[in-house]
């Protein structure tokens, strides 16, 4: 969802921008427990309530009922603004008592549940589109007429109240898991993210990608690779990400020589992979810590390895894209990185202090987050980036944009709640595992491909947190049940719901990029499948190989790095058809084969090391050769013929 910054200052606008403005303070308020500074004590319900009650009375306020962002809502959405906020402010105020009385069932819970139900659903369609409202209603529905379901997926018996009371209200379903990461850790980190950029970090980040980049061939690709890479892993939002830096990187790129397809696919995928990319990544690592019950610290560290794979094979084919088609480097006035680092040094303070709190302190992610927060109000305060200086009235502002920006995952991990509870009170969780299991036997590479499609296909047009929360609880459980590593399970899941960005035919990250640059929105999305196929494999690669997660001994996780870098190269070559010269097609096929090859070595495979090396020696004896002959034929005649004779 959009912040409303341009929007005129009519009473809802106003009233808006005060809600979500609270939705942060709270935030900050529960994480600082501030509560406690006054011998107070709050249920975690209670705030989540709350934050959930704030959310939907800012989509009421600011979004018509056909989805469209508004200055001036009509008389009915303020009063449904009202319903929601007075519900859930009375749930709040009674909500230890409504707790203790769950198992008399009163009506008043049937009344909170079925408000709160019916207001994140229709804030949930008007906010986030029709694709995951319609899929949260098929388990909704279903919940409902799951007895009469035959086979393995047949559920309980349930009646309408019962539903509406236990989705709608118990701690389990939609004041869960999901709501309690959105609410406590992922306002925190998006409120850092807007402070960080509002100081100026952002531009920080794309003058150093392009002082680092800009002067190498392909230089305005390899810019969108690395800031894209930068801004995304503070943004953790593929859209955003594009809608920021493709603004610069897009143009630059064309001017460069890059044709607008390419320009396009190549900032859909840099922007994708900021989720990947820790240390922050995007919502839903946040949300796999939770349900793995892992320290975050493990989540960061498990990802560092799949997103230098994705970044290194993008790197790779922009700049043997650059070679082939003769693109020069930006002929821009470039800083160097000297000159860079001298005037924004500062930006680097915050992340220090995320990470020593994180991994030294061993603080929880939303209170290094606080910590790094403030230490960007002071940096920004203190110490300007260039023009930009953050000043007050942009530390306020910061308060409602963050509200705003977060108002929407609030209500897509509140409709993931209503799921996680049909799962638990129907008894489809169970059943879908059991007949994944069933039907696959002991093969686990066959659950892999099915929950590879099932996790591209529902993602179409959902954010890739939304897409993680539904399929970690519906397939998570039947790979790991498979034999995979819960770490590699949920990360293969993350992989493939962060795909869905790019793959057509709903693919949001590059339909952006698309309409940056001009160039079809379904061929910039296949150009994107191209340049980003190594985001295809790596997830079944660390699922046989968890030493690519840094699960495993030093050696092999060195081995086996080694193994997948060199895979990912030579496929990239293949992929591109240059390395020193164009290459025919049989080469092609050939560096596709070696490369194929080095990965596969990763799998279950009989010799892999055999194989692995192999293909490494032959792969590179191929490029030298291929680089020794381009070479040799750039010299001028008389250097590659020698010294004539009696010279």
């Amino acid at each position: 969802m959009a912040t409303d910054t341009k929007m005129p200052l009519t009473p809802s606008i106003v009233a808006a921008r005060a809600t979500a403005a609270l939705m942060t303070v709270l935030c900050i308020a529960w994480n600082a427990d501030v509560p406690a500074w006054f011998g107070v004590a709050y249920m975690n319900e209670q705030y989540l309530s709350t934050i959930l009650g704030l959310a939907l009375t800012t989509v009421y306020l600011t979004t018509r009922i056909d989805g469209e962002e508004t200055d001036a809502i009509p008389i009915w959405d303020w009063a449904i603004a009202l319903l929601g906020f007075g519900t859930l402010f009375y749930t709040m105020l009674e909500m230890p008592a409504l707790i203790d009385s769950i198992g008399e069932r009163p009506m008043i819970l049937t009344f909170i549940g079925t408000v709160i139900v019916v207001l994140v659903m229709d804030g949930l369609r008007r906010s986030a589109g029709w694709v995951l409202f319609c899929i949260i209603g098929v388990f909704i529905v279903y919940a409902m007429v799951g007895h009469l379901v035959p086979g393995q997926l047949v559920g309980s018996e349930i009646s309408l109240v019962n539903l509406m009371q236990y989705i709608g209200f118990d701690p389990s379903a939609v004041f869960g898991t999901p709501l309690t990461i959105g609410a406590s850790v992922v306002i925190l980190f998006v409120f850092m993210g807007r402070l960080l950029f509002k100081a100026g970090g952002g531009a920080f980040f794309t003058d150093l990608a392009m002082a680092s980049t800009g002067r190498m061939r392909g230089g305005s690709a390899k810019i969108s690779v690395v800031a894209s890479a930068l801004f995304g892993s503070i943004s953790g939002s593929a859209v955003s990400n594009v809608a920021t830096t493709g603004v610069i990187t897009i143009p630059l790129m064309r001017r460069g020589g890059y044709n607008k397809v390419d320009a396009g696919a190549v900032e859909t995928i840099a922007s994708t992979g900021g989720q990947l990319m820790p240390p922050i990544m995007g919502a839903a690592a946040f949300l796999m810590a939770e349900f793995l019950e892992v320290p975050y610290v493990d989540i960061m560290v498990a990802a560092l390895i799949p997103a230098i794979l994705y970044y290194g094979s993008a790197f790779v084919q922009v700049d043997l894209i650059a070679a082939r088609d003769g693109i020069t480097p930006v002929d821009d006035d470039i800083p160097t990185t000297r000159e860079v680092l001298k005037k924004g040094w500062q930006f680097s303070l915050p992340l220090v202090v995320l990470l020593y709190a994180l991994f030294f302190l061993n603080e929880e992610p939303e209170r290094a987050a606080l910590y790094a927060a403030l230490s960007v109000v002071i940096v920004g305060l203190v110490r300007p980036y260039g023009d930009n200086r953050i000043g007050w009235q942009g530390i306020v502002s910061c308060f409602w944009e963050t509200g705003r920006a977060t108002t929407e995952l609030i209500l897509i991990v509140a409709a993931a709640g209503f799921v996680i509870g049909v799962l638990n009170i129907s008894g489809l969780g169970f059943g879908l595992t059991l007949m994944l299991v069933t039907t696959a036997g002991d093969m686990l590479i066959v659950i892999l491909l099915v929950a590879a499609v099932v996790c591209t296909v529902l993602g179409m047009g959902m954010p890739t947190s939304g897409v993680y929360v539904l399929l970690a609880a519906l397939v998570g459980p039947a790979i790991i049940e498979a034999g995979a590593d819960p770490i590699a399970a949920h990360m293969f899941i993350l992989y493939f719901g962060m795909m869905s960005m790019i793959t057509p035919p709903i693919a949001l990250a590059a339909f952006a990029a698309a309409a940056l640059s001009k160039a079809g929105p379904m061929e910039t999305g296949f150009a994107a499948m191209r340049l980003g196929w190594v985001a295809y494999v790596i997830p079944f690669l660390f699922v046989f190989a968890p030493t690519l997660l840094m699960n495993g001994e030093p050696v092999d996780v060195a081995w086996d790095f080694v193994k997948a870098a060199v895979g990912v190269v030579f496929v990239s070559v293949g992929i591109v058809g240059y390395m020193g010269r164009l290459l025919s097609w049989l080469y092609r096929i050939g560096f596709i084969v070696l490369g194929g090859a080095a990965l596969s070595s990763l799998g279950p495979i009989p010799n892999p090391d055999l194989i692995g090396v192999a293909a490494i020696v032959c792969g590179v004896a191929a490029m030298a050769a291929l680089v020794i002959t381009a070479r040799k034929a750039a010299l001028p005649d008389e250097v590659t013929a020698g010294p004539k004779p009696g010279s």
